[in-house]
C-alpha cells in the first residue's frame, strides 16, 4: 500500500492544479475548476480520458510474464502503467478472466497501482475503475467478498429495502477495494423467456416492480461512493439474440417502449444514475436508420439526452461485441459513438485503432474538440462527485474492515432466503423431514459456477443438506445427461429417501425431462430446483416439488436448501411470468405466484 507521503506526493499536481475554491463537499472541485482542468489537457490526454479499456495482470507495474504477452499482443502496452502512459485512459474495467481480480487485498494493490501510475504523471487525473459486479450470474469479484442474489431472485423477493442493502454493502466492498463504479442494476423489462443474454440478470417482466428496485439498488451503491450503471439503453429485455454475437432487433412500437422499457430508465434518471450504459441493438421505432442505439443518435441525445433530460455519463457497451460492429468497421464506431452522445468508450478490441480514429476525427473536423470537452466535463464532474480526486487511494485495512464481514455475509443470507421461489409442492412434500427422508441424493446439472463461487451446484446442495442433518450424496448428471447416465442415476435413487435435481433451462427435447421422468418413476419424491431460469417448471410435470433460485451462486443455493429443510419459509414471488410448455399463449404461473408453508 503506498505511504501517505507517496499519496500526497502523488496528487499534489491535481490538488494544486485545482486550487479549490467553492465546493460542493470539502475537497470535490467544482464545475469552474473542472472546466480550467480540461482547458489545460493536450488533444491526446483529451481522448484518452473517454475510454475505458480492459489490460491483463493482477499488478499495474509487476504482471505475470503471460499477462504481459497478452497485453503485447492486444493492446501493444507491458502493464496497466504503460497503458495510461500511452492512451491517457480515463477508465479501466477489471475482468476475472484477465487476472484482475484474484483476491481482495491484490485487488486493493491493483486499485492504487493504477491511480498511482495516473496521478503521478503531469496534469493526471484519477482513474475511473470499473466493473460488471451484478450478483446472480455475472459476478467479477468473487469470494471472500459478499455475493448476493441476482437481479431475477431480487425481484422474486420484492423487496426495495433489499435491493437498497445490497447497493449499499456491495458498493462498500467494491469501494474498499478501489472500485468506483459498477455496471449495474440491470433496468431491461425481460418478457421474453428465451432472451439470451438477459434472463435472470433482470429483475423482472413487470416494469413498475423493475423501476423499484433499480432505483433501490442505484440508491444503495451511490450511497456507498460507486457510481452505479443502468443498463442497457433503450432496453434488451425482449431479444431472441445475445448482442455479444449478433444484432439484435427489438419490435416494440414507440406506444409500447414508453409503458415498458423506459418505466425504469426513467425511475433511474429520477434516483440520479450516474450512469448509463448502451444497447447494441436496433429498435425501429425509435430510430430507422438500422443503427445500433449505442450509435443512434435519435436515441442516445433525442430520447436519452433530451426526453428523459438525463445529463450524466453515458457509456457504451463493450464495443467488441458484435451487435455494434456489423454494420460498421471499428475505426468507425467509437467515431460515431461519440456523434451519437456517448460519453464513455469501453473496451474496444483494438485500442490503438479506436483511438487514433477519434484523435483524426477531431484533427479533420468531423468531431469538435468542444465536444470531446462535453463528455470529459461530465466524466470528471463524476469523478468529483466519486471524491476521486481528494480519497483516491484505499488501504489494506480499509479492505479487512469492509470486505466479507460476517455481518454482510449475514445481510446475504438473509436476503437470499427472501428469494427462494415454491411453485410446486405436491401432498406437502416440502418442507423435506429428516426423519422420513434422511437419505437424499443431489443430481443434476452443473454449470461452470459464477466467478468466485465454490461450486458444483450439486456439490453445495448436498453440502448443505448434511450439514442440516441429511446423508446427502452429490452425482453430477449435466445439462445434457445420457442414457447410461440417467440409468446411473435412476439406481443411485433406488437407495435415497428423496432426490433433489438441479435443473438448468430445460427445454422441450431436452434429456433433464427424462432424467426426471425417469427419477420419479422410481416412486421416489423428486425436488425439482431450477438453477438458473425459472420456467422449467412448466416442462417438468413429473417432479412432486419444484422450486426456483434463479441462479446457482453458493448464498441462492443454500438458501434454497434451507426452504427445503424447512429452516426458512419461501417468500418468493415469480417476479415473471410461467407459460405453459406446450401452448405458450397460455400463463401457467402469473407473475406473483408462489406458495409457502
Amino acid at each position: 500500500m503506498p505511504s501517505r507521503r507517496t499519496v500526497l506526493a502523488a496528487t499534489a499536481g491535481v490538488t494544486a492544479a485545482l486550487a479549490i475554491g467553492t465546493t460542493a463537499e470539502a475537497g470535490t472541485p467544482g464545475d469552474k475548476k473542472l472546466r480550467s482542468l480540461v482547458s489545460r489537457m493536450t488533444l491526446e490526454e483529451k481522448v484518452g480520458q473517454l475510454f475505458v479499456m480492459r489490460v491483463y495482470g493482477h499488478s499495474a507495474t509487476d504482471p505475470d510474464q503471460a499477462d504481459i504477452d497478452a497485453n503485447l499482443q492486444e493492446i501493444g502496452v507491458r502493464t496497466a502503467a504503460e497503458l495510461i502512459a500511452r492512451y491517457h485512459v480515463g477508465g479501466i474495467i477489471y475482468f476475472t478472466w484477465a487476472h484482475n481480480t484474484k483476491d481482495p487485498h491484490q485487488i486493493a494493490d491493483l486499485s492504487n497501482g493504477i491511480q498511482r501510475a495516473s496521478l503521478t504523471r503531469p496534469r493526471g487525473l484519477p482513474v475511473l475503475i470499473t466493473t460488471d459486479q451484478e450478483h446472480g450470474i455475472v459476478c467479477r469479484v468473487g469470494r471472500p467478498a459478499t455475493l448476493f442474489p441476482g437481479a431475477m431472485a431480487m425481484g422474486a423477493g420484492g423487496s426495495r429495502e433489499d435491493a437498497r442493502t445490497l447497493g449499499r454493502i456491495s458498493g462498500a466492498e467494491l469501494r474498499a477495494m478501489g472500485i468506483n463504479q459498477d455496471y449495474s442494476p440491470d433496468a431491461d423489462v425481460n418478457i421474453n423467456p428465451a432472451n439470451p443474454v438477459i434472463g435472470v440478470r433482470s429483475f423482472g417482466a413487470d416494469p413498475d416492480a423493475v423501476a423499484g428496485l433499480v432505483a433501490a439498488e442505484v440508491a444503495g451503491y451511490q450511497s456507498s461512493s460507486v457510481a452505479a450503471a443502468a443498463k442497457h439503453f433503450p432496453g434488451h429485455g425482449d431479444t431472441a439474440v445475445d448482442s455479444h454475437y449478433g444484432f439484435p432487433v427489438i419490435t416494440h412500437s414507440r406506444e409500447l417502449w414508453e409503458k415498458l422499457d423506459a418505466v425504469p430508465f426513467r425511475a433511474a434518471v429520477r434516483a440520479g444514475i450516474d450512469s448509463i450504459m448502451t444497447a447494441h441493438i436496433q429498435f425501429p421505432a425509435l430510430d430507422g436508420s438500422g443503427d445500433p442505439a449505442t450509435l443512434s443518435h435519435p436515441i442516445l441525445t433525442g430520447i436519452l439526452r433530451e426526453e428523459l433530460g438525463y445529463d450524466g455519463v453515458v457509456v457504451t457497451d463493450s464495443l467488441g461485441m458484435q451487435g455494434v460492429r456489423t454494420k460498421y468497421g471499428d475505426d468507425r464506431v467509437p467515431v460515431l459513438a461519440l456523434k451519437a452522445g456517448v460519453d464513455q468508450l469501453l473496451n474496444p478490441p483494438d485500442l490503438a485503432t479506436a483511438w487514433n480514429a477519434v484523435l483524426k476525427a477531431v484533427q479533420d473536423g468531423e468531431l469538435t474538440e468542444s465536444r470531446l470537452d462535453e463528455s470529459i466535463l461530465r466524466i470528471l464532474r463524476l469523478k468529483a462527485r466519486l471524491r476521486l480526486f481528494d480519497a483516491p487511494y484505499v488501504s489494506r485495512n480499509g479492505v479487512d474492515r469492509t470486505v466479507g464481514t460476517a455481518e454482510h455475509l449475514a445481510a446475504a443470507d438473509r436476503i437470499a432466503e427472501r428469494t427462494t421461489t415454491l411453485l410446486v409442492n405436491e401432498a406437502g412434500l416440502l418442507p423435506l423431514s429428516r426423519r422420513t427422508h434422511r437419505k437424499v441424493l443431489v443430481v443434476g446439472a452443473d454449470p461452470a459456477s459464477p466467478s468466485g463461487t465454490t461450486g458444483p451446484p450439486t456439490g453445495v446442495l448436498a453440502t448443505a443438506l448434511t450439514e442440516l442433518g441429511f446423508a446427502a450424496t452429490a452425482l453430477s448428471t449435466g445439462t445434457a445427461p445420457s442414457a447410461a447416465t440417467i440409468a446411473t442415476a435412476v439406481a443411485a435413487a433406488r437407495d435415497a429417501d428423496a432426490v433433489v435435481v438441479g435443473t438448468y433451462n430445460v427445454t422441450a427435447g431436452s434429456s433433464q425431462r427424462t432424467l426426471v421422468e425417469q427419477l420419479a418413476a422410481t416412486g421416489k419424491p423428486v425436488v425439482a430446483l431450477a438453477v438458473r431460469n425459472p420456467y422449467d417448471v412448466a416442462q417438468l410435470p413429473s417432479a412432486s416439488a419444484h422450486l426456483a433460485s434463479y441462479s446457482w451462486t453458493d448464498v441462492e443455493l443454500r438458501a434454497a436448501v434451507r426452504v427445503i429443510a424447512g429452516r426458512a419459509a419461501p417468500r418468493g414471488r415469480l417476479p415473471v411470468a410461467v407459460q405453459q410448455a406446450d401452448d405458450p399463449a397460455k400463463v401457467l404461473y402469473p407473475i406473483g405466484y408462489g406458495l409457502s408453508y
